[in-house]
Order: C-alpha cells, then sequence, then structure tokens
C-alpha cells in the first residue's frame, strides 16, 4: 500500500542539488521531475537538471556530478535525485537494467560521499507508474526530494 506524501518542512539553505532525469517513460518521469524540483525549490535549494536518454545513462551522470562536485570552485552538491521509471516486459530486460543501476548509484554514493537519492523505479505496469508518478498524494518525485533535503541535513551535521 502506497503512503500518502506528507508535507515536510526542511530547509535547503542555499544547498545545491542535482536531478539526473531519464527522458524514457516521460510521461511518469516529467511528472516526478516536476514535483522534485518543485519541492526542493519550495525548501530554498538550488536545482540543476541534467537529461539523459534511458535509466541506464543515469549512473555515468550521477557519477560526473558527485565527482566533479568536489574539485569545481562551487560548493559540493548536497544531493543528486536520480529519476526514471523502467516497466517490465516479456523479457528479463527490465530486471538487469535495474540491478545495474541500484548497484551503480550505490557505489557512486559510497564513493564520493555525496547522497544519491534512488528514484528509478523498476515497475510491473503502467498502473503502479500511474499511481507512484502521475498522483499528487503519491508521487516519487516529492519524496526523493524530501529524502535528498532529510540527507543533505545529516551530511551537513556530520
Amino acid at each position: 500500500m502506497l503512503k500518502k506524501i506528507q508535507a515536510k518542512k526542511i530547509s535547503a539553505r542555499g544547498g545545491r542539488f542535482a536531478i539526473v532525469a531519464s527522458k524514457y517513460n516521460s510521461r511518469y518521469v516529467d511528472a516526478m521531475l516536476r514535483a522534485a524540483k518543485a519541492e526542493l525549490l519550495r525548501a530554498g535549494g538550488k536545482v540543476k537538471v541534467i537529461r539523459v536518454p534511458g535509466a541506464y545513462e543515469i549512473p555515468v551522470v550521477a557519477a560526473k556530478l558527485a565527482r566533479s562536485s568536489l574539485v569545481t570552485g562551487h560548493s559540493p552538491l548536497a544531493g543528486i535525485i536520480c529519476l526514471g521509471v523502467i516497466l517490465r516486459g516479456a523479457t528479463t530486460h527490465a530486471q538487469h537494467i535495474g540491478e545495474a543501476v541500484s548497484n551503480a548509484l550505490m557505489q557512486i554514493q559510497i564513493q564520493h560521499e555525496v547522497p544519491v537519492i534512488h528514484e528509478v523505479l523498476l515497475l510491473e505496469n503502467e498502473q503502479q507508474a500511474k499511481e507512484r508518478c502521475l498522483g499528487k498524494t503519491h508521487n516519487r518525485g516529492t519524496e526523493a526530494a524530501q529524502t535528498a533535503l532529510a540527507m543533505a541535513r545529516v551530511m551537513a551535521a556530520l
């Protein structure tokens, strides 16, 4: 059962966030992107959005962002949100993509010590995508932004 999104008042205090979003399954990803960006901006964060062709391309961009945020003259990124939707088909292709993306994103955040919020959803069908991406009460983009804000606060306190 999906939990209703709870409004949270977390301040980003000018923190820099990046969102890497797939263009594939754009109807669902675009809705998550809009929700995530709105939540970060509402909290006072600065947001950079990078679009990639599909879910499989998300990790390389997340890694580049994590690495470059440590060597540029800017303040480091407070978090990287990764958004995508993978719908299962008749083959195991979706499962392979989902596992590869999950493993890569985990490695990036550990290696670079930058929170990487994983909202690359591996879903059974379009009904699940509608429920998780298009609704105002169950939008995974909003949840991803709230997690990024919470993790930015945790990391800043360490």
